[in-house]
C-alpha cells in the first residue's frame, strides 16, 4: 500500500487489511480535498451568496496522530460532530482518513493540492458572483496559520471552529472557540471570552436551542445566536454564543462537552 498504517488504530488498520476495497484505495492519492456542496448547512450558506469549501480529516488521534490538540481535555473525541451525518458513513470515514494519511506523511504534495484547488474554487466563486468561505477544520483542529496556507490567499475569507483560544492568526482567518463545560477545560473557555472570541455550543436538542432562542437567553452573559441555520460563522458577530445542537454520538453525551 502506499501509505504506512502502522500508526492507525489495531482495529482500523485490521478492518483496511482484511478488505481488497480498502486496500485499493489507500493505495493511491486522493485527486480531492475540498468538499463543495456536500454539507446540508454550506448548502444553506449558498442561498446567502457564500460558496463554501471544507476539508474533512479524521479528528483527535483516529489516525495515530492527535490532530485536536486539546480533545482530551475537553472530552470532545467521542461525541465529536464528525460522527453526524456523512461522517458516520464508513466509506466517508476511509476516505477522510486517506487525506489525513496525505497530510502526515506527503505533506508538500498536500499542500500543494490544497493551494490548486483554492485557487480553482476563488476563479469559480469570482465567476458566480459569490464570495468564497475556507474551512480547513471540518473535523480537525490543525493551525494552518503555521503552515501558512491562509497567509498565502490573503483575500481569501477562512473560518474554522478551534479549542485553542490563544491562536494569532492572519485578518482573512476567522475563529470561533469551541465550548466544552468540563472542569478541567474552563481555563480555555474563560480566554476565550477575555479574548472576545465567538463560542460555538452544542446544546442538546434543537427544541432546547429554539426556546433559548425564543426567550432571548444568553450563555455565560455572551448573547446567543442561532448557528444551525448555515455555517456562515464570518457573518456572526464575535462575541456571542453561537447555539448548535447535538447531532450524532453527541446526542448521547454527557461529558460535559454537549450542554
Amino acid at each position: 500500500m502506499l501509505f504506512n498504517l502502522t500508526k492507525l488504530p489495531p482495529a482500523a488498520r485490521q478492518e483496511i487489511e482484511a478488505s481488497p476495497h480498502w486496500r485499493k484505495l489507500f493505495s493511491k492519492k486522493p485527486i480531492k480535498l475540498l468538499a463543495v456542496g456536500t454539507d446540508a448547512k454550506t448548502i444553506k450558506g449558498e442561498k446567502q451568496n457564500v460558496l463554501t469549501a471544507i476539508l474533512y480529516l479524521t479528528p483527535a488521534n483516529g489516525s495515530g496522530q492527535n490532530l485536536c490538540a486539546l480533545a482530551e481535555l475537553a472530552q470532545c473525541a467521542d461525541p465529536c460532530l464528525y460522527t453526524a451525518g456523512r461522517g458516520a458513513m464508513s466509506n466517508v470515514a476511509m476516505a477522510r482518513l486517506r487525506k489525513t494519511l496525505f497530510f502526515l506523511q506527503y505533506r508538500a504534495e498536500f499542500l500543494a493540492m490544497l493551494h490548486t484547488e483554492i485557487t480553482t474554487l476563488k476563479l469559480k466563486a469570482a465567476r458566480l458572483g459569490m464570495v468564497l468561505r475556507i474551512r480547513l477544520n471540518g473535523t480537525s483542529d490543525i493551525r494552518w496559520e503555521l503552515l501558512g496556507v491562509p497567509q498565502a490567499h490573503p483575500v481569501t475569507s477562512f473560518y474554522d471552529y478551534t479549542k485553542i483560544a490563544n491562536r494569532r492568526v492572519p485578518e482573512n482567518y476567522d475563529l470561533t472557540f469551541s465550548y466544552s463545560g468540563l472542569p478541567e477545560f474552563q481555563p480555555h473557555v474563560t480566554r476565550a471570552i477575555a479574548a472576545g472570541m465567538r463560542l460555538a455550543v452544542v446544546f442538546r436538542t434543537r427544541a432546547r436551542v429554539e426556546t433559548l432562542l425564543a426567550n432571548g437567553e444568553s450563555f455565560l452573559g455572551l448573547s446567543l445566536v442561532d448557528g444551525d441555520d448555515s455555517d456562515n460563522r464570518p457573518s456572526d458577530p464575535q462575541g456571542v454564543a453561537v447555539a448548535l445542537y447535538a447531532k450524532g454520538k453527541a446526542r448521547y453525551d454527557h461529558s460535559g462537552f454537549v450542554v
